[in-house]
């Protein structure tokens, strides 16, 4: 028996849209991040307060450019391994924003949509409703626990 397949509709991974949508939004924002963090460092270093907020700054936007590229070239993916991936570094950079945010005040924003990203990519990568009632609970508590 002979297999057709229909090339004009290649296969794609769940949500692969907002997958690359977040991942080119992620990639453009990272020199914004970087700059406002460098920003926040030198204003740090010269008012002595002792804050790391420039330093988690960086560190926050070199992990939107991980998760943005991650989340980017693997859009199209089946495998749960890319968006988890681009979760998981999401969650961290909020997780970073959270703890040492200080004088640096953007760095609360960027946090809170680098978890919306996160929730987005988790939510990706769950194929069963189950799975994805399962990704909606914990990603409500981890929001809810990190906003405390």
């Amino acid at each position: 028996m002979e297999q057709t397949h229909n090339y004009d509709e290649p296969n794609k991974g769940n949500w692969a849209l907002a997958r690359m949508i977040i991942g080119i939004l992620s990639l453009v924002l990272f020199p914004l991040i970087s700059l406002q963090s460098c920003a926040a460092g030198a204003s740090n270093m010269m008012s002595n307060s002792g804050e790391i907020s420039g330093s988690a700054g960086f560190i926050t936007s070199v992990c939107f450019f991980v998760g943005g590229l991650v989340g980017l070239l693997t859009r199209n993916s089946q495998k749960k391994g890319g968006p988890i991936t681009s979760c998981v570094f999401y969650w961290f950079a909020f997780f970073l924003s959270r703890m040492f945010s200080g004088s640096f005040t953007d760095l609360r924003i960027w946090g809170v949509m680098a978890c919306i990203f996160g929730i987005v990519f988790l939510l990706a990568a769950m194929k069963t409703k189950k799975e994805i009632i399962i990704a909606s609970i914990i990603s409500a508590i981890y929001f809810i626990i990190g906003m405390a």
